[in-house]
């Protein structure tokens, strides 16, 4: 037995059954979601089309939680509560546009929980759909999805200035121009108000699951303060990544001041070494991304307007930075690994 157990044919024999039987649970579950928002669907179809009808208002919502209850007392979801919410789940989507079959099928696409925080957050229908579109392509989860709601996605995305329409083949151009924000949000960041490229740097990359999320999906990171060597002279990148969508590198320079038009030059610089020194025949064009605290929007189409490589220009924003005088207050590394050696040395001396 044990030399089944350890050969590597089996192993490999399991790990395949087990990526199947995962596959398999995954589409039941979807199955079974589909299935169910169906009937919501169907359900509210028929509650709103019978109050239009009749005088029963809400007081027909009472009756059948009570008698779906008592008749399927093995299945949830009958409530009140959940019998209004699926209610105005039929009335949001059809009352404010007509609604088509593959609309309500995408619809049924995503957990009952995500389309009741989309109702409940948005008012209208055409942001609701983003992210309804963004749920199904990213496989948010419901906390996700609650952040980029509660974070404006909708009204950063795709809003950065950016010289790609003119640098970039019109496919990649527009799906690079809704790769970027503006602005970033920081605000997991717990960083003082007054802090310098190297904090924010070392903050974001402390922060990296959080920030990956922030800058989006398809990011892959490479490094920070990466290095280039070009003829001999030394050249550091802030932060590179490279995006598995577009299929290309991606140079991320920060800023915590307010955008200069040689920022934009630097970053053309970085994005052509780039190119010459890591890209490959089958990569896309580097496109670089100048993350600052302020810019003047005049001023970066200026900067960027004879420039040939793909650069975009972005704010960053943080709304609970952390104050001067409590970031001083906080501890060190180096003052937490002090005391700590001091603590030993005590300890060891008695």
């Amino acid at each position: 037995m044990s030399e089944i157990i350890n050969n590597g044919e089996y192993k490999e024999l399991l790990s395949e059954i087990k990526q199947r039987v995962r596959s398999a649970q995954l589409k039941a579950a979807t199955a079974v979601n589909t299935e169910l928002l169906r009937l919501y669907w169907d359900m509210a179809a028929k509650i709103v089309d019978k109050q239009k009808d009749t005088q029963w208002g809400d007081g027909l919502l009472p009756h059948i939680s009570r008698d779906l209850c008592a008749i399927f007392p093995d299945i949830k979801g009958f409530s009140v509560r959940n019998l209004k919410y699926m209610r105005q789940w039929f009335q949001f989507w059809t009352t404010q546009k007509s609604i088509g079959q593959q609309a309500v099928a995408q619809l049924q696409q995503i957990p009952w929980g995500h389309n009741i925080l989309i109702i409940t957050k948005i008012a209208d229908v055409v942001e609701a759909e983003f992210y309804v579109q963004k749920t199904l392509q990213n496989g948010w989860s419901r906390a996700v999805l609650e952040h980029q709601i509660e974070s404006g996605l909708y009204e950063r995305q795709g809003k950065a200035l950016s010289n790609f329409a003119s640098t970039l083949p019109a496919p990649q151009s527009d799906l690079a121009k809704q790769l970027l924000k503006d602005p970033y949000c920081f605000d997991f960041l717990t960083i003082a108000e007054k802090h310098d490229e190297v904090e924010l740097e070392a903050a974001l990359v402390g922060q990296l699951t959080h920030f990956l999320l922030e800058l989006g999906s398809g990011f892959s990171y490479l490094g920070r303060q990466y290095h280039l060597e070009v003829n001999g002279d030394d050249f550091f990148i802030d932060l590179l990544f490279y995006h598995v969508r577009l299929h290309c590198y991606i140079v991320v320079e920060l800023k915590t001041g307010k955008f200069k038009p040689e920022y934009a030059g630097k970053l053309n610089f970085y994005v052509s070494a780039v190119d010459d020194l890591l890209g490959n025949v089958d990569d896309k064009p580097t496109i670089g991304i100048l993350i600052c605290k302020e810019k003047n929007n005049m001023v970066v189409e200026y900067a960027l307007r004879d420039i040939n490589k793909p650069i975009g220009v972005s704010r960053y924003v943080i709304t609970r930075e952390l104050p001067v005088e409590f970031s001083a207050a906080i501890p060190n590394r180096a003052a937490i690994e002090s005391e700590l050696a001091e603590f030993s040395s005590l300890y060891d001396e008695e």
